[in-house]
């Protein structure tokens, strides 16, 4: 008997043991809608989780050959079901509702993180990613290098406002030759042209379409554009094709329109974005040589 309970207690513990380290283990199946937070999904280590992604999520270049969820806002619950998830991770953008609890129902964990263009935001989401992934003190030192990476750029504006006043700057984002939607307050595309020291133009909050007419009253020193269907020099014809009163921006007569990627703007501050700011301050402040990095208008 007393042979009996000691193998009881032995089983006992052994599956007490497995379970716990079940729960501790990051779920292992994962898709991901938002490119930001894709891509620090990749940068916490967890790229071998994914088995799926929403069509915002292009970078790295090693995820380009994973399944595609859609389109972050137009999610599929049998398209998501199909890739036997355990957890999908997005942002507050992702949707349409009634999908994220038809795969809720289903058992699939949905995570929704902040797409706020802001630190705090930021943090929280690095912090959430990290625990889900088992790896915190990886998200804190990420976190922790971005924020000296904004303290270096916010110096360098400093410094190159000192020998030029801040430009003025509008930033429009297209889709597919559609009318283009300016980026307000709020938006990723204001928290980058602010970081990389330009002033935002538009004053109104999230995107929005304007009229030819009130972009060209606007009258930008630099427009900033992007444009999923098309690239290099065909972006900007495109542009000023459709738009023909931008011609007589102050932007268009100086040639100081710069392409961003769009993938950039979708999913809250994403890891690639210090590098952006610095390509756009180069553009902002032409005449401070101090960056390395060399930026040219779009041809």
């Amino acid at each position: 008997m007393r042979s009996l309970s000691k193998l009881t207690v032995i089983l006992a513990g052994l599956v007490f043991t497995h379970l716990a380290s079940a729960q501790s283990q990051p779920p292992q199946r994962w898709v991901s809608a938002g490119g930001a937070l894709t891509e620090w999904v990749v940068a916490l280590g967890g790229e071998s989780h994914l088995v799926g992604i929403d069509t915002t999520s292009q970078h790295p270049e090693s995820i380009k050959s994973l399944p595609s969820i859609g389109y972050q806002r137009q999610l599929s619950s049998e398209g998501i079901l199909s890739l036997r998830p355990n957890i999908l991770v997005g942002t507050e953008e992702m949707g349409p509702p009634p999908v994220l609890e038809q795969l809720r129902s289903a058992g699939v964990k949905v995570e929704v993180l902040s797409a706020s263009a802001n630190m705090t935001a930021l943090h929280g989401n690095l912090q959430k990613l990290g625990a889900l992934l088992g790896d915190e003190p990886r998200a804190r030192e990420l976190s922790e290098h971005y924020a000296k990476q904004l303290d270096t750029q916010h110096n360098w504006v400093a410094q190159a406002q000192q020998r030029q006043p801040a430009p003025g700057v509008i930033l429009l984002v297209s889709h597919a030759g559609a009318a283009p939607m300016v980026a307000g307050v709020g938006t990723v595309g204001d928290w980058l042209i602010k970081q990389a020291g330009g002033r935002n133009l538009a004053t109104h909050a999230g995107y929005k379409i304007f009229s030819a007419e009130a972009m060209t009253g606007l009258n930008p020193d630099v427009l900033v554009f992007t444009d999923r269907a098309q690239n290099g020099a065909s972006s900007r014809d495109a542009l000023l094709t459709e738009n023909p009163l931008l011609a007589s921006t102050q932007a268009a007569r100086d040639n100081r329109l710069i392409e961003v990627d769009p993938t950039l703007l979708v999913g809250g501050l994403g890891p690639r974005l210090p590098e952006a700011m610095k390509t756009l301050s180069k553009a902002f402040y032409p005449a401070n040589t101090t960056l390395n990095a060399k930026v040219s208008p779009a041809q």
